[in-house]
């Protein structure tokens, strides 16, 4: 692991903020430009010009956008803004993985992760400052709650994953030039997938998490597909009625039981909407999209909790006519937690259960962990308001 230094400035927003009276533009979506523009007397169409010069040239100084009027672009300064997040550490793992600890305006952080493969690139993205919920084997859960990002909050952290992989070689050079740290860095690498699995329950930001995900997905900004951009939930079902009203995307849901009563142990959202209830979910999200859909099942392996035979078995009934790519996932361990990641041999047998019965199973590998920024390690830095001052300091389920 390395932290990269110096961590790459991008320079963002110049114009003077009018405290009160600010609009910040990176959050609002093509329908919510378009309403920005008429209500300033403008054509809708400028709502396009605008997003190709923010999220497809990263253009964030009104003054540089040459096809809007000068008298627009006064305008544009006096009444809004593009404000990006500060990147407070830069670390590149080993395996390539890299993780942005980002500051918000407030003083809390948030962390974002990209994983580079040989055919895609993917960014992990944060929806909350914390957790609203409180899943016993999750890092970020533990931390607590703070509140919910912004629309502007979450796609800031597309934003600036974009300029910095894929300008990398451009913005190292000049006052940045280190060919040495260029040589480091997955220099060039693009975008190419977006999953809402960082930081927090994103159906529980649901409106702030639509809009990030229509700019996601515009031709006008970053033009990812329906199949390439996947939000997750902990099972908020109401919500994920809602949304397959109104997108059509990947959905993954954090299953990780395959029975009511452990479930409500490791993630506690099933006592609310239990194992039925969230099943009929499924069914219904994916009789509201397309034939070709399905449902991503991710599943942490929990050394003796979670790994059995029967546990395997379970998830064959439960599953049963739910088109399904089930993931399974290493713990990756952090203090106090209480787990211990499954062996190899239990995670195989486990699989190969699943494989039988015709179920698509992918045994996940661990990427980042020696940067923490593996599955359920993400914590950033903030002030909890949900007073969750837990700690652990004996594992829950005995010592090994």
């Amino acid at each position: 692991m390395s932290e990269i230094q110096p961590v790459i400035s991008i320079k963002t927003d110049q114009q003077v903020a009018i405290p009160g009276k600010v609009v910040n533009l990176l959050g609002l979506d093509r329908a919510g430009l378009e309403a920005f523009f008429e209500a300033m007397g403008e054509k809708k169409f400028r709502a396009t010009q605008l997003m190709k010069w923010i999220h497809q040239l990263g253009v964030t100084d009104f003054q540089q956008m040459n096809n809007l009027s000068k008298d627009l672009r006064s305008q544009l300064a006096a009444s809004s803004c593009i404000k990006n997040l500060e990147v407070s550490k830069d670390q590149l793992s080993s395996d390539g993985t890299r993780k942005w600890l980002l500051q918000l305006s407030d003083g809390n952080h948030i962390e974002a992760v990209f994983i580079p493969e040989d055919d895609r690139g993917t960014l992990c993205v944060s929806s909350q400052v914390g957790c609203a919920l409180d899943c016993s084997f999750c890092s970020t859960g533990r931390q607590g709650f703070n509140r919910n990002l912004t629309a502007a909050e979450i796609i800031s952290q597309v934003w600036l994953a974009s300029q910095l992989l894929e300008g990398e070689k451009k913005l190292c050079k000049g006052k940045y030039g280190n060919r040495a740290m260029q040589e480091r860095l997955p220099t060039g690498r693009k975008i190419t997938n977006v999953v809402m699995m960082g930081m927090g329950e994103p159906l529980l930001n649901f409106d702030s998490t639509v809009k990030a995900v229509r700019i996601m997905m515009d031709d006008f900004a970053y033009g990812l597909s329906k199949r390439r951009v996947t939000v997750s939930t902990a099972g908020v079902v109401p919500a994920m009625d809602r949304l397959a009203d109104v997108l059509d995307m990947r959905l993954a849901v954090s299953l990780h039981a395959s029975n009511d009563e452990l479930r409500n142990e490791l993630v506690p959202v099933n006592k609310k909407y239990p194992l039925k209830e969230l099943m009929a979910a499924c069914r219904r999200f994916i009789d509201k999209q397309n034939s070709r859909s399905r449902i991503t099942f991710e599943y942490v392996m929990l050394d003796g909790i979670n790994d059995k035979p029967e546990h395997a078995r379970e998830l064959i009934r439960l599953l049963k006519g739910i088109p399904t790519l089930m993931n399974l996932i290493p713990f990756n361990p952090f203090a106090g937690s209480g787990y211990y990641t499954s062996s190899r041999k239990s995670v195989l047998r486990f699989s190969e259960i699943l494989h039988e019965a015709g179920m698509t199973t992918v045994v996940r590998r661990t990427r980042g962990d020696d940067i923490d920024a593996a599955c359920g390690q993400l914590a950033g830095k903030i002030e909890d308001k949900s007073r969750r001052h837990r700690r652990f300091e004996q594992p829950r389920y005995g010592m090994k």
